[in-house]
């Protein structure tokens, strides 16, 4: 298992080539929430900070959990190729249509109708490690 704190071009090469990727967010108390994402929802600003578009379609729960505590972990894990998993631990803030800053950021992404949020993380861990009992798909 390796760990840094920011992004390496490595990384960043393999993020960008998932189709899949996972979130987890918790309160103070209460269950974890993991939820899987896709679509073109997600983008590297930089080495130490993503960014992603949440959609409609379900709960509100991540958004409450980082009102509550900003904590969030997004996952990548290779269904191809070389065995990776990646995990990305940091601070994360949720900005609102109605938020300074949105148009800003929704400009980054394609019109999607069920927009709901944009999640900024700032990165304080990277953790990789080889993940071989991932299924190829």
């Amino acid at each position: 298992m390796a760990t840094s704190k920011k992004l390496s071009t490595r990384h960043q090469a393999f993020i960008r080539g998932q189709k899949l990727f996972f979130v987890a967010t918790a309160a103070q108390d209460g269950r974890v929430n993991l939820s899987p994402k896709g679509m073109d929802t997600l983008r590297l600003v930089t080495e130490d900070r993503i960014i992603w578009l949440n959609l409609s379609g379900s709960g509100n729960e991540t958004a409450a959990h980082v009102r509550d505590t900003p904590r969030m972990t997004l996952m990548f894990c290779a269904l191809e190729g070389e065995p990776l998993t990646l995990r990305v631990y940091g601070n994360a803030k949720v900005v609102h249509p109605r938020d300074a800053g949105w148009l800003e950021a929704i400009a980054l992404f394609p019109e999607i109708a069920v927009s709901r949020h944009i999640f900024h993380l700032t990165i304080d861990l990277v953790q990789t490690s080889s993940g071989p009992g991932v299924p190829d798909m």
